[in-house]
C-alpha cells in the first residue's frame, strides 16, 4: 500500500507535467520513447538476464507493452484532444477493468472488489462530472484503449509474479517490462515520429528526465510490486486516487479553476472504497 499511495503522488505530478509542458509541443512518440529509453537504462544494471523462468520473462515483456508501452502511447495522443481535467476524467473505468480482468484469470467474480472500484468510479464522478463536448470522442476513445491495456499490464504482472516465484529480488527481471515497452514504442516512433516535434527548450528536457528516471523507472516498479502485495479491490481503488491529487496540484500550482467542495467530497468517497474493500474482506 505504500508503494501505491507514493507513486499516487508521482503520477499526479506527471499527468499535469504532460499536459502543461509537453502536449501539443513534443511529439509523443518521443516522449514515450524517451521515458522508456531512460527508464531501461536505470534497470540494466540491475536485471539478470540468464536463468530466469520462460514464463516469468515473457509475461513481465507482454506486462510492459501493455501497462507502459501501448498506454502511454494513447495516454499521450489523447492530450491533443483533451485538457489535463478531462484525461484525468476519463481514467475513472480503470478500477473496474482491474476488477473485471483480475477475476477473468481467476475464473471468478468477487463483488467486494468490484464494489470498491465502483465506489472509487464514483467518487471521481463526483469531482468532474461536467458537460464534455462531443469534440472529446475521440480522446476519450484514446483513454479508454489506454485504461484497459493499463489494467490488463497490472492484472497480468501480478499474476506472472505469482505463477512463476523467483527468490531473487523483483528488481532483478524487472528490465524485461521495459524491454517489452521499448518493443512497442520504438516501432511506434519509428512510424508515426515527428522529427520537426523534438523538445527545445531545457524545461522539456528536464520533464522528460524526471518522467523517464522518477515517473517511470521507480513509478512503475513500485507500482507493480505494490501491486503483487495489494487484493484487487484496493489495486482498484487505488487507480482512481490520483483523480483528485492531480486536480489538487492542477489547481494550486497552475491556477486551475476546480470546483473545491467536489473535490474534497469526491476524495472521500475515493478513499472510502478503500475502507469498503478491507472492512469486506
Amino acid at each position: 500500500m505504500p508503494y501505491l499511495a507514493a507513486i499516487t503522488l508521482v503520477w499526479a505530478v506527471s499527468f499535469n507535467l504532460i499536459g502543461v509542458f509537453l502536449a501539443g509541443q513534443v511529439d509523443s512518440d518521443f516522449a514515450v520513447l524517451t521515458r522508456v529509453a531512460l527508464a531501461g537504462l536505470v534497470f540494466l544494471p540491475f536485471t539478470r538476464w540468464r536463468n530466469q523462468p520462460t514464463g516469468r520473462v515473457v509475461g513481465t515483456l507482454l506486462a510492459g507493452a501493455l501497462q507502459f508501452g501501448l498506454t502511454y502511447l494513447c495516454l499521450y495522443r489523447s492530450f491533443r484532444f483533451l485538457s489535463v481535467a478531462e484525461v484525468l476524467l476519463f481514467t475513472i473505468f480503470t478500477p473496474i477493468y482491474v476488477t473485471l480482468l483480475d477475476d477473468l484469470l481467476q475464473r471468478r467474480f468477487q463483488p467486494r472488489a468490484f464494489a470498491a472500484a465502483l465506489v472509487a468510479v464514483i467518487g471521481s464522478l463526483v469531482i468532474r462530472y461536467d458537460h464534455i463536448d462531443s469534440n472529446a470522442l475521440t480522446g476519450f476513445l484514446l483513454l479508454q484503449l489506454a485504461n484497459v491495456t493499463f489494467a490488463a499490464g497490472q492484472v497480468g504482472y501480478r499474476y506472472v509474479v505469482r505463477r512463476y516465484p523467483d527468490n531473487q529480488p523483483q528488481y532483478r527481471s524487472f528490465g524485461f517490462f521495459f524491454l517489452g515497452a521499448l518493443c512497442v514504442a520504438l516501432p511506434s516512433w519509428l512510424i508515426f515520429g515527428n522529427m520537426a516535434r523534438l523538445p527545445h527548450t531545457p524545461t522539456q528536457y528536464e520533464v522528460l528526465a524526471f518522467l523517464g528516471l522518477i515517473s517511470s523507472a521507480l513509478g512503475f516498479y513500485w507500482w507493480n510490486k505494490g501491486a503483487t502485495r495489494v487484493d484487487a479491490g484496493t489495486l482498484g481503488a487505488m487507480n482512481n486516487m490520483h483523480i483528485p491529487v492531480g486536480l489538487l496540484i492542477n489547481l494550486v500550482v497552475w491556477n486551475q479553476n476546480e470546483n473545491i467542495p467536489r473535490l474534497l467530497l469526491g476524495g472521500a468517497i475515493m478513499a472510502s472504497a478503500l475502507l469498503i474493500n478491507r472492512r469486506w474482506h
